[in-house]
């Protein structure tokens, strides 16, 4: 997929312009994107998926001089990111022990109270993480990508190095197991 006229006036703009304000710009553009991906990787932990997008940001940085643009900024973040939750994955198994530590995904108490919006969201966020969880990870991915990040099939494709046919049949598939954990199963008949 072609870079859009946005992503070629961006990475100009970083390479040839004012780098730091660019590169405020190129991280406010695509933290959300970033975040949600080492989200989903590292099993919603919320502290790892900010370090991690921290990293992927100053690796990306680090490596836009190799960057070819041979596919769209997000592909390339995507494969960045996921690369980042491996490596963090494997330096947290190596370094840290784990008996004796708290449980993965707990948290530990907080001494502030939360408003009680913020810990409704918290509890959704919590809960939908859990429903995809339950997918298969390729199903798991092309439902976010699709659903949450609202990418079309072709740049999922692009990003997942898949057919769009696949993806299509992946989708389809997320959505009927989301409604079955959900209570409220899509009858065979239903359109895709």
């Amino acid at each position: 997929m072609a870079l859009t006229a946005e992503e070629t006036a961006l990475l100009r703009e970083l390479t040839d312009g004012d780098r730091e304000r660019a590169a405020s710009r190129f991280i406010r553009t695509y933290q959300r994107f970033v975040y949600g991906i080492a989200l989903r990787h590292l099993d919603g932990n919320r502290d790892d998926a900010a370090d991690v997008a921290q990293e992927t940001f100053i690796r990306a940085l680090q490596a836009l001089p190799r960057f070819k643009g041979e596919s769209s900024i997000q592909t390339w973040l995507y494969r960045i990111t996921v690369n980042t939750c491996l490596s963090y994955r494997k330096r947290w198994k190596r370094f840290v022990p784990l008996d004796g530590c708290v449980e993965s995904g707990e948290e530990l108490p907080s001494t502030l109270p939360l408003p009680d919006r913020e810990l409704e969201d918290r509890e959704f966020i919590d809960f939908f993480h859990g429903i995809l969880a339950k997918l298969p990870p390729k199903q798991r991915e092309t439902f976010y990508l699709r659903y949450v990040e609202g990418l079309s099939y072709e740049e999922i494709a692009d990003i997942l190095g898949t057919s769009v046919s696949g993806l299509k049949a992946n989708y389809y598939h997320a959505i009927r197991k989301i409604a079955a954990l959900l209570g409220r199963p899509i009858s065979n008949g239903a359109q895709r």
